[in-house]
């Protein structure tokens, strides 16, 4: 197939397009730009910065991709962001390249929906299959989990993780990190409970969720600390093996949470 660009748009020559890309009306492309095939750019899309976007992505009109960090130290470097596939990046939505403050690169994964006014800052590592409602805010070197689901105007502090299968309310605010499987809102984040339903749609069957929900209560119901609710979900895993990846995951979250957690 041909490569499809709007006569309107502007793609340069050091772009690397696959031969069934479509570029939207007034478009810009920059040079050290790689779009897999079947992705369509929308009109009035600026994708600059090395950048590289993967295979079936669908990239709405408006957005900025690839533009340099909003970091006052960033002096230029030729940092990256790499979009993986089957993403959805809805209208105005902005995504930066990485610093050499961390690992240089942003990351996006594949089979995200990203809504309209969201943006992504530097160095962010976004998994997969995640939902990103309309005007979510993530400061740099955010890291979201896969399967998680930020409700609209979401705001994330920098540094802070949002464990996989998570899920926020709209207009929540986390400055701590949220553990996998727990909901949250407010401002500051609280947590709610578990993110039953969530679960239920992705396969997780009765005996996974009850451990789940027992290692909640260890967290949130008990009144221990960290290290004794971690010490607590460890020993749930002899005793829950159906569910032993998910007790390991959910204690090595909130055991390795430098931010603290969402309580």
């Amino acid at each position: 197939m041909t490569t499809r660009v709007h006569a309107t748009a502007f793609v340069d020559r050091g772009a690397a397009l696959a031969g069934d890309v479509e570029i939207g009306a007034y478009s810009i492309v920059g040079a050290h730009v790689v779009i897999g095939a079947g992705t369509v750019v929308g009109s009035h899309v600026v994708i600059e910065g090395h950048t590289r976007i993967g295979h079936n992505n669908r990239i709405h009109a408006f957005a900025s991709i690839g533009g340099p960090p909003q970091d006052k130290k960033y002096a230029g470097e030729p940092t990256r962001l790499d979009i993986g596939d089957n993403n959805t990046i809805r209208e105005y939505c902005t995504i930066n390249t990485g610093t050499v403050q961390d690992q240089a690169c942003t990351h996006v994964g594949a089979n995200n929906w990203i809504m309209a006014y969201v943006h992504i800052a530097h160095d962010c590592v976004i998994g997969n299959e995640t939902i990103l409602a309309n005007n979510s805010q993530l400061a740099g070197h955010v890291h979201i989990g896969d399967w998680a689901f930020l409700g609209g105007m979401t705001g994330v502090h920098q540094f802070v993780k949002v464990g996989a299968h998570a899920m926020t309310a709209g207009g929540t605010t986390l400055f701590q990190d949220l553990p996998p499987f727990v909901t949250a809102s407010g401002y500051p984040a609280e947590a709610r409970g578990l993110n039953v339903e969530g679960l239920k749609r992705r396969g997780f069957d009765e005996a996974r969720i009850n451990a789940l929900k027992r290692a909640y209560k260890s967290i949130y119901r008990e009144g221990l600390t960290v290290a004794q609710a971690c010490a607590a979900i460890h020993a749930q895993i002899a005793e829950a093996p159906a569910a032993a990846d998910d007790l390991r995951a959910l204690r090595d979250f909130i055991a390795g949470a430098s931010r603290g957690i969402v309580r």
